[in-house]
């Protein structure tokens, strides 16, 4: 696996920088409020459907959870853009038996409560119009290794145009719980039941 090399002030930089693009490019970048758990690492799921999905995460980062920013990368699409690697990014090989070892980096990470760490559970990009979302069981894993307290959160994220020629962006946030209470079954339940639901919700949201 290729492990993170975070630069503090280079992905301050590079973060200005998204954030300029995103305002730039996006008409409106929406998100509900949870409570955030004070001293907890986040581990933060979410659908995954597009290139610009860790930039987001990124942003609501900065903009509201306020964490160390880290991402598991895919490694083939992390060593293309290897600069990602200096704002947090590390890989996983999926089918390989470097797999444990990405899985268990990602626990080590989210063992220090300053740490956020975005990871794509469905392994895969798969449309936003889908009504399942696919929680691969290395969740479990990372969440049963992780040692101190980590709050995990998840959001669908849908873009919409309606009025505007910008599209807009909403993330609809779910408080999963912790590490302490996790089962995988209940929290894949309980993400796929909240993914629908913001789908309904999605054509009725405010713009």
């Amino acid at each position: 696996m290729i492990p993170q090399r975070r630069i503090g002030f280079v992905q301050k930089l590079s973060t200005m920088y998204v954030k300029y693009r995103l305002r730039k490019i996006f008409k409106v970048l929406q998100h509900n409020h949870i409570e955030l758990l004070p001293n907890h690492a986040i581990l933060l799921l979410c659908n995954h459907f597009s290139w610009w999905d860790g930039f987001w995460a990124g942003y609501l980062n900065d903009t509201y959870f306020k964490r160390n920013f880290y991402i598991m990368m895919q490694e083939d699409h992390l060593q293309k853009r290897m600069f990602i690697n200096l704002l947090g990014a590390f890989s996983i090989k999926r089918e390989s038996k470097e797999v444990i070892q990405s899985l268990q980096y990602t626990a080590a990470l989210l063992s220090n409560p300053g740490n956020l760490v975005t990871v794509f559970p469905q392994g895969e990009l798969v449309s936003n119009h889908t009504e399942e979302v696919n929680i691969e069981r290395g969740i479990d894993y990372i969440v049963k290794k992780i040692k101190g307290n980590c709050q995990i959160i998840y959001y669908s994220a849908f873009i919409d145009y309606f009025e505007s020629l910008k599209p807009s962006v909403y993330f609809h946030l779910l408080n999963c719980g912790t590490n302490h209470d996790f089962d995988y079954e209940k929290v894949k339940a309980m993400i796929n039941a909240h993914h629908k639901q913001a789908l309904k919700d999605q054509i009725n949201v405010k713009h």
